[in-house]
């Protein structure tokens, strides 16, 4: 059923929505403690106090592999590739994602993204070859 792969591919996209909502509470605090005026991000976010633009650089990533993972969730529903280890990849991607972010816009261990990194693109290379091999 592609009802496996529709709710995994729904929560990224909720996620997306979430990172939106953590970049704009921090931005609107940066305005509120006057670390920051207007006329400061007029031409670049550069000058955001750094807890607001690393939420800004994880809702940025939430545009980078996920794209990969839509593309291969919908190529994935049109050849049938929809079984329960293509669900469980899915949704272990979407998990490596929140983790990803609760890593960036917290601590920003810089070993414990790239190790989270990792996983999530395994997750979407073995979603590939699940896909190929439903192919074949």
């Amino acid at each position: 059923m592609t009802l496996k792969l529709i709710y995994p591919a729904l929560a990224q996209i909720f996620w997306s929505f979430v990172v939106l909502v953590i970049m704009f509470r921090r931005r609107k605090q940066a305005f509120a403690n006057r670390e920051i005026k207007l006329a400061d991000i007029a031409v670049s976010t550069e000058r955001y106090p750094d807890s607001a633009r690393l939420a800004a650089a994880n809702f940025s990533n939430q545009f980078e592999t996920p794209v990969l993972f839509f593309a291969l969730t919908l190529i994935a529903i049109h050849v049938g590739a929809t079984g329960y280890v293509m669900a469980a990849l899915a949704w272990a991607f979407v998990v490596t994602r929140v983790a990803h972010t609760l890593i960036h816009t917290g601590s920003n261990s810089l070993k414990h993204r790239a190790l989270v990194f990792a996983a999530g693109i395994a997750c979407l290379f073995f979603m590939w070859i699940g896909i190929v091999i439903a192919i074949i």
